[in-house]
């Protein structure tokens, strides 16, 4: 009979949350453990991820600044948490850990309760609300950076730099060349703002692609991710440039077009970082500065310091700005090579397999797999038992 673990994974629902819990997922079931996922029901409805899990829905309350909002989040939070401990008497988990937002705060207190070793994992530079909340009580807190803002010195003994789960397709493009580029050949860019676009770059990018010297204007190729109120504008522009452009609200294979691009301009969010250091491609960084404890210029950070990346605040980010970064990285010989090499420098490509393993490190011992407790196929349940 082969022996097993079982996990709880907790995230809220976006996929700055999820996509790193799938991809330790994929790592834990790869090993032969069970895994369910703890979520709210906007990550219940994210399409092609826990696919092979449990998934359970559970309340999550969120607390603003408003005074008025923390009764109805106290009672959320506090009965997700018993619908929690129910899971844990049935799943018996190994241990639990969160991926950040409101949606793992119930099931890594009802951890605490139950004396089940825990974990968290933050994706950005600074800690967020919840894993600020629970680092003094958790066994391990996992980072994706090597200087973590909020995070405090007395917690550095429980501290692993694990750094941000990737897709397997992206870390494929780490064995591949940087994209052959000569003065004349195509030079491919990719605008990325986020799962629902940036209306900023929509507005600024065209403009300022046209202020390029002929030279290099004549050679762009631009895909780009834009906003269904803008797409077709920004797709007259180009025209009007004559510049190609393969616009889309979305694309579904990012990876792809990552391999073949030789900038990259995105937001700063933790998962484009992660892809961008571990395919080792150079960027132009806009980070949202409304993204809170503006932790997005602090994720960019890491990569602009090496040299992978420029950094432009969002309030100093216009046509003229972008026209000059742009030259000085695609003009001057050498220097997009550079600064590829020096964004893959800053990659952490195995860390869907670091993370496991310092799950498997702080759990108890092993339990028997038990098929009568884990079904064979994956369900979406919430944790009252009703079909979500």
């Amino acid at each position: 009979m082969s022996i097993s673990r079982h996990f709880v994974l907790a995230a809220g629902g976006t996929g700055g949350h999820m996509i790193p819990a799938h991809a330790v997922a994929e790592e834990l079931m790869a090993r032969g453990h069970h895994v369910a996922l703890v979520t709210d029901e906007r990550g219940a409805k994210i399409p092609g991820i826990f696919d092979k899990a449990q998934v359970h829905v559970l309340p999550a309350g969120r607390m603003t600044k408003n005074p008025k909002s923390w009764p109805g989040a106290l009672k959320a939070i506090l009965a997700g948490r018993a619908m929690a401990r129910r899971l844990n008497e049935t799943f018996r988990p190994t241990a639990v850990v969160g991926f950040g937002g409101y949606p793992a705060m119930p099931a890594l207190l009802a951890a605490l309760a139950d004396g089940v070793p825990t974990a968290v994992h933050e994706q950005n530079a600074v800690l967020g609300r919840v894993n600020r909340l629970l680092a003094g009580r958790v066994d391990a807190i996992a980072t994706a950076y090597p200087g973590v803002e909020r995070l405090k010195d007395k917690y550095a003994a429980k501290v692993h730099l694990i750094g941000n789960p990737v897709r397997e397709e992206v870390k494929q493009l780490r064995e591949e060349d940087f994209p052959a580029l000569t003065d004349e050949s195509v030079f491919r860019v990719l605008v990325i703002g986020g799962s629902q676009g940036a209306s900023i770059l929509s507005s600024v990018v065209p403009e300022g692609l046209s202020m390029l010297p002929v030279a290099l204007r004549r050679r762009l190729q631009v895909t780009q991710q834009c906003r269904a109120e803008d797409i077709e504008r920004v797709r007259k522009t180009y025209a009007e440039m004559e510049i190609p452009a393969d616009l889309a609200t979305y694309f579904n294979d990012v990876p792809e077009k990552l391999g073949w691009s030789h900038l990259v301009i995105a937001r700063a969010g933790a998962s484009t970082l992660a892809e961008l250091t571990c395919a080792g491609r150079p960027a132009i960084l806009v980070p949202l500065p409304s993204a809170m404890d503006d932790h997005q210029t602090a994720n960019a950070r890491e990569m602009t310091e090496a040299g992978g990346a420029r950094t432009i605040p969002q309030a100093r980010f216009t046509a003229v700005e972008l026209a000059k970064q742009m030259q000085k990285m695609a003009m001057e010989p050498g220097a997009l090579q550079n600064a590829a090499k020096r964004a893959r420098g800053c990659g952490r490509p195995n860390a869907a397999r670091d993370m496991a393993d310092l799950l498997e490190s702080i759990g108890h011992a092993p339990i028997v797999n038990d098929p009568v407790r884990v079904g064979p196929t994956p369900t979406t349940l919430n944790l009252a038992g009703v079909p979500a």
